[in-house]
């Protein structure tokens, strides 16, 4: 019924793959024999379903594209349905969701479930449908056989999760998209290198702040409920090298690539070319994981060459053997907001475009900081709230200002003010897309 809400014509897609799925995986415990064909089968609906719905019209485009450089003339994009045009809300979200669970059932890792409503709680529970996080089938269906108590402790913990949640999309990431949408869409007077790195900057902590606000008010709903979704995001900004942001960021798509995509390539386990390799792969396939656009697959492809350099060279040693780590974090922020350039703008002239620009730096005038002063403010607060995290990490006492009991309280009260106050203008959620 919730999916149904966004076009219950799409309701029938959802069952169809997910009953597709639950019998390849009841088949594939009661004939082995033909386990194999059950897996394919599986993974030709949940591929064959994504492919056709995010990806057809680019590899139309593509195809169509390449023939007429040797002068034929192809007409591949006419001939795509009209309902595929479409983007089905959450798509790439449950279709990883239910093909972990085949993938998990061919390798003999997870039982079958036998009780469809249990596959479908997993498969479409509302809290996280749409956006993530993508949990896993091992994870969710033994908290389905039992009636779950929630406790008052729970309950409270619920609040606060939704309260950060609610607090980092409408609060900051919303707060900083007049700022980042007018750049990129070309209705601002200002440019440079200082204007762009400001701008690259707060799309870092929007984009930040917009999926973790969401994954954090999907785990408190759960959790209200009595179910546990993992944590998905553990402050990713505070790295101090690649391999660990990505330990960090989406941390149940992260390990999904992970799990079923690197670890059976081959993983490190071929050598350290072969590791480069398929790591290489890896993040290529995140990238087109988030679209069917040239700009995703750029980004992915930076983010290989940087994760690739980091295992080649391990040059970021040096600072924790002087016990400089924290040196580490800002350069591997700049890193990270280098490769962002890529993943928000419009087109790959655009992106080349703004790094041009990220070079030649010219100053800003003070009607910038008119223009923007609620942008900039939020974005200070983003950037404080994560500075304290690290703070706490590293121990450091902050008890003088507050009495460690009542701190939840004053926390999520703040939290809530704030939402209420100086929430920015409504926008969707920047992950609804993918």
């Amino acid at each position: 019924m919730f999916y149904g809400w966004w076009d219950w014509r799409f309701l029938f897609l959802l069952i169809g793959t997910g009953l597709i799925d639950f019998w390849c995986g009841l088949a594939m415990q009661y004939y082995p024999k033909f386990k194999k064909i059950f897996f394919i089968t599986s993974l030709i609906g949940n591929l064959g379903t994504l492919s056709l719905f995010k990806y057809s019209v680019f590899f139309a485009k593509t195809l169509d594209s390449f023939a007429n450089l040797f002068g034929i003339n192809t007409h591949f994009i006419d001939s795509i349905p009209h309902f595929t045009l479409v983007l089905p809300v959450g798509i790439s979200f449950y279709t990883f969701q239910s093909l972990s669970y085949s993938i998990d059932v061919y390798r003999g890792r997870l039982e079958p479930t036998k009780n469809v409503l249990h596959f479908f709680s997993f498969l479409s529970m509302f809290p996280q449908l749409v956006a993530g996080p993508i949990i896993r089938a091992k994870d969710i269906l033994k908290q389905l056989m039992y009636k779950r108590l929630v406790s008052d402790l729970a309950k409270w913990n619920a609040i606060k999760l939704i309260a950060y949640g609610l607090f980092q999309k409408v609060v900051i990431a919303d707060n900083l998209s007049f700022l980042i949408d007018s750049a990129f869409e070309n209705k601002t007077a200002f440019s440079g290198g200082f204007f762009w790195w400001i701008i690259i900057f707060a799309f870092a902590f929007q984009i930040y702040s917009d999926f973790s606000g969401y994954s954090l008010i999907a785990r408190g709903l759960a959790k209200y409920m009595g179910y546990h979704f993992r944590m998905n995001f553990n402050h990713p900004y505070l790295a101090t090298s690649l391999k660990n942001f990505w330990s960090r960021w989406h941390i149940s798509l992260s390990t999904w690539f992970r799990d079923y995509v690197y670890i059976p390539l081959g993983g490190s386990r071929k050598g350290i070319y072969y590791g480069l390799l398929f790591l290489s792969i890896t993040m290529i396939l995140s990238g087109l994981w988030h679209g069917a656009n040239l700009t995703f697959i750029l980004w992915g492809v930076i983010h290989a060459f940087f994760l690739c350099v980091e295992r080649i060279t391990n040059w970021n040693k040096w600072f924790k053997l002087k016990n400089i780590e924290f040196v580490l974090i800002p350069i591997i922020f700049i890193q990270v907001c280098f490769a962002w350039v890529f993943f928000r703008a419009d087109s790959t002239s655009q992106a080349f475009t703004i790094c041009k620009e990220l070079v030649h730096f010219t100053s800003l005038s003070i009607d910038f900081f008119k223009t923007y002063f609620n942008s900039l403010l939020f974005l200070i607060i983003a950037v404080c709230i994560e500075v304290a995290i690290l703070l706490k990490n590293k121990n450091f006492s902050l008890s003088l200002f507050y009495k460690r009991n009542h701190l939840d309280i004053v926390v999520v009260a703040f939290a809530i003010i704030s939402i209420l106050f100086f929430r920015g203008e409504g926008h969707q959620f920047i992950y609804f897309q993918f």
